[in-house]
């Protein structure tokens, strides 16, 4: 199987997946790289570190981009706490970082297991940008690009149309979506309808009576109060972990349709909007497989394994 590597603004939904993926494949984990987005990289680098801790697995953190390409950074803390972990009173520690840039450990990365790699990213595409800048080849060493970000039903959860991972950087996802990679959308409108966790559910999950499944559910205390009052979610729902899962799992998404994916950069409403082409145009060659449709069962019994 593939190597994955994992991009991410870990915050409390980020933590989750990290968490999936830590406790079920820790061996495919090529490396993880951090980026702003949901709030500030330094925050982000030490929230990944605390949950490897919390999953016993050990390994360094790439820090990446401190800011947007061409913008100033605009976080999510209003969604997840000013740690970004639902400022539950987390001892959350120092991040174990390696001191190498996290373009220059992708590209790395990408050269090393050229075709072998897939890369996963949970947050603003800076990183990826970054890469493509900094190596010609870094396209063609990338075996997939699984992206959390867009909505691929123009309903956004940070504009009326457009989903935050792409808003924060807009001019770098459209750098990446016209990349030669092949890439998968995981947009948010498959979180919304497919990963989002009723407060019965957190109830079944806070029972697994493991430390993991506490800061799951707990982490989200800021989130589920966004979705109460803003995003009109059902309790809370979990973006990063159902794309991050539909990356180590082939029967996470049932259905997904190949476009030309471009993104609205100026501001406005509809800056982030992530624009789906699904006709024949020579320059925008349809290299994104949106996803449609998700498995919820086959979510579900990841998540409650990785927790256990």
């Amino acid at each position: 199987m593939d190597k994955l590597w994992i991009d991410t603004d870990t915050a409390s939904d980020d933590a989750v997946a990290l968490m999936i993926v830590m406790s079920l494949v820790p061996e495919r984990i090529a490396g993880i790289s951090t980026v702003a987005g949901n709030v500030p990289v330094h925050l982000s680098s030490r929230n990944a570190s605390y949950t490897a801790r919390l999953c016993e697995f050990e390994t360094v953190i790439h820090e990446g981009a401190a800011s947007p390409l061409l913008r100033p950074l605009k976080t999510a803390q209003y969604i997840h706490g000013e740690d970004g972990m639902g400022d539950i009173g987390l001892d959350l520690g120092t991040p174990n970082l390696s001191g190498v840039p996290a373009a220059v450990a992708l590209v790395e990365a990408a050269r090393m297991n050229k075709g072998e790699l897939e890369v996963v990213t949970l947050g603003p595409l800076t990183n990826i940008a970054l890469a493509l800048k900094l190596d010609p080849d870094f396209a063609g060493n990338i075996a997939k690009l699984t992206i959390m970000g867009g909505t691929g039903d123009c309903y956004g959860n940070v504009t009326p149309v457009s989903e935050y991972n792409i808003w924060a950087d807009p001019e770098a996802a459209d750098i990446v979506f016209r990349s030669p990679i092949p890439k998968v959308m995981i947009g948010w409108d498959i979180s919304r309808k497919y990963a989002s966790v009723s407060d019965q559910e957190a109830e079944e999950l806070l029972a697994l009576d493991t430390a993991k499944a506490r800061v799951a559910v707990h982490s989200q205390k800021v989130l589920r109060a966004f979705c109460a009052s803003t995003s009109g979610v059902n309790g809370f729902d979990l973006p990063d972990p159902i794309a991050l899962a539909a990356a180590i799992n082939p029967y996470v998404i049932t259905e997904a349709k190949p476009y030309a994916v471009s993104v609205v950069c100026q501001d406005g409403s509809a800056r982030g909007l992530t624009i789906l082409n699904d006709r024949h145009c020579q320059d925008t060659p349809k290299t994104t497989r949106v996803a449609q449709t998700a498995n919820r069962t086959v979510f579900w019994q990841m998540l409650t394994e990785a927790l256990k």
